[in-house]
């Protein structure tokens, strides 16, 4: 499944691309997907596993090259040495590569990629589609694949492969720990692993910070987070990584009868009464707060009569990477205020 869609569009929605939209919504969904079975109660207290991931050791430890591992796919990658060019398929993947400290080994990112700054100057290989050829001409020594799209893309990635070119396919990331895995993978194939372990030592000890902070509100908000706007909503039910970052901060999923990313209408909508409505696609449609408290027959949710719409960016509570954190943290803030908000 293609992350690729959600992070791209700017500007007034138009409804000639909204079924496109929707579409590459329905493939990036993968991304943040089956959690589910390892979603624990609702009261947000520290999941042990979650805490005490293995840091593989990687606490002053370099990577010893020729590197030899196995990817999520089960294919053996070899490095020989510390690659000085990398291409990554996938905005995630970047955002972490730069995290680690390793930015100025990229060489290529998809059209999507948008974070940090610096990516917007580094050529770009293609969106849903690699283009195959920008990325040989690269001649990179890394290709950073993902889970979620690799079977999409299988014969560009052959290609590369076969042209000597090492490919990488990164976990599909389906909750905290994976993401910390995620983490700690690249910055062993980077020879950046002590900073990959400071940098998911630091999401632990946020991440358990919100959910301690948590455990102080009395009475959680039911809330209904919107991933795309009319006519065709989407919204998040169990088995998804939204499902899970709202009981982190305590708050219970509207939708949580429902399984994984769900269309819904108005009146089913409207029938689940929520505190709180999120949207996550204000960065493509203009005033989705606005469309939402506006939306007629709405007007008794006590989410529009109490005026509680508010947009979060999709690409802190979507991509599998460092900035995680960030999106809980403004789900916190967004949702509680009066207990997460600058005091």
């Amino acid at each position: 499944m293609l992350k690729f869609s959600l992070l791209n569009y700017r500007g007034k929605i138009n409804l000639k691309h909204l079924s496109n939209y929707i579409f590459m919504l329905l493939m990036a969904i993968g991304l943040l997907v089956g959690c589910g079975d390892n979603e624990e109660s609702s009261q947000p207290k520290a999941d042990k596993n979650e805490e005490s991931t293995s840091t593989e050791e990687t606490q002053d430890q370099a990577t010893a090259y020729p590197l030899t591992v196995e990817d999520s796919a089960g294919n053996e990658v070899v490095l020989e040495e510390d690659p000085a060019k990398i291409v990554t398929l996938i905005p995630s993947n970047t955002e972490v590569v730069f995290a680690l400290g390793a930015g100025e080994q990229v060489v290529g990112v998809s059209d999507h990629d948008n974070y940090p700054e610096q990516v917007k100057e580094i050529d770009k290989v293609g969106g849903m589609q690699i283009n195959t050829e920008k990325v040989l001409s690269l001649k990179p020594d890394l290709v950073l694949a993902h889970g979620s799209s690799a079977h999409n893309s299988q014969a560009a990635l052959d290609q590369i492969t076969s042209a000597g070119i090492p490919v990488y396919i990164v976990k599909n990331a389906s909750d905290f720990k994976s993401v910390y895995e995620t983490i700690h993978s690249i910055g062993k194939l980077v020879d950046e692993q002590n900073e990959a372990e400071s940098i998911v030592s630091g999401m632990k000890d946020k991440l358990a910070t919100i959910k301690e902070k948590a455990t102080e509100i009395k009475d959680p908000k039911s809330v209904f987070v919107e991933v795309s706007p009319m006519p065709e909503i989407y919204t998040t039910g169990t088995g998804t990584f939204m499902n899970q970052m709202l009981k982190a901060i305590n708050a219970k999923n509207a939708a949580a009868d429902l399984e994984g990313w769900v269309k819904m209408n108005e009146e089913a909508v409207i029938s689940l009464q929520p505190d709180v409505v999120i949207t996550t696609y204000g960065y493509y449609t203009e005033n989705s707060v606005a469309q939402v408290l506006n939306r007629e027959g709405w007007e008794q949710v006590p989410a529009i009569e109490n005026k509680q719409v508010f947009d979060v960016h999709s690409d802190i509570v979507s991509r599998s990477g460092p900035r995680l954190i960030e999106g809980v943290e403004q789900l916190a803030e967004t949702i509680y205020p009066e207990t997460f908000g600058d005091e």
